[in-house]
């Protein structure tokens, strides 16, 4: 049994208690992803599974058996960075950088939510096929992440800056 974590196969542990963040963590060796709360309050531990997020505390390793998982370190590297991490240190988007890699690889999930339509809490026409990203809907959508340092300013603008460029918040822009 093996999943993908970052582009490479990884065997799934033996013990089929083992948490995907205690996988990343512990076994892989991976600390980009933190452990926050480990009760899936903070969204310290996101991560992406086939580009979806999701909350690594909350699953079981065994339960990823032949899908892709994609960590913080998945998404760039030093000197090639993902145009998000870049942004979040042009706006200075975090203070401690606890919860930094989970707000980014949420905003990653965020933003393919919004591509295929999916409403949320305050999204004002459930019927709609395009969603603009709006301030109130940006801080719902990234309601999940919680930062204790204060940063959240620098974070919207860092996600509004990149997701501006690809078109994502063409409505909110204009």
């Amino acid at each position: 049994m093996s999943m993908t974590v970052n582009g490479a196969a990884v065997s799934l542990p033996d013990d089929p208690r083992v948490s995907l963040l205690d996988l990343l963590r512990e076994y892989l060796h991976l600390p980009g992803t933190k452990k926050g709360c480990n009760q899936g309050a903070c969204g310290a531990c996101t991560v992406l599974v086939d580009g979806e997020r999701i909350l690594s505390c909350l699953a079981l390793a065994v339960q990823f058996e032949g899908r892709s998982v994609t960590t913080i370190e998945g998404l760039g590297a030093p000197g090639s960075l993902h145009p998000l991490q870049q942004a979040f240190i042009e706006h200075d988007g975090f203070q401690c950088g606890y919860c930094t890699p989970g707000q980014i690889c949420s905003a990653i999930g965020m933003a393919q939510e919004i591509r295929r339509g999916v409403p949320s809490h305050v999204t004002a026409d459930l019927c709609t096929e395009t969603i603009s990203l709006s301030h109130d809907e940006l801080r719902e959508r990234m309601s999940g992440n919680l930062c204790r340092c204060g940063a959240h300013n620098g974070i919207v603008d860092a996600i509004t800056e990149v997701f501006a460029e690809e078109d994502i918040l063409a409505e909110a822009a204009e």
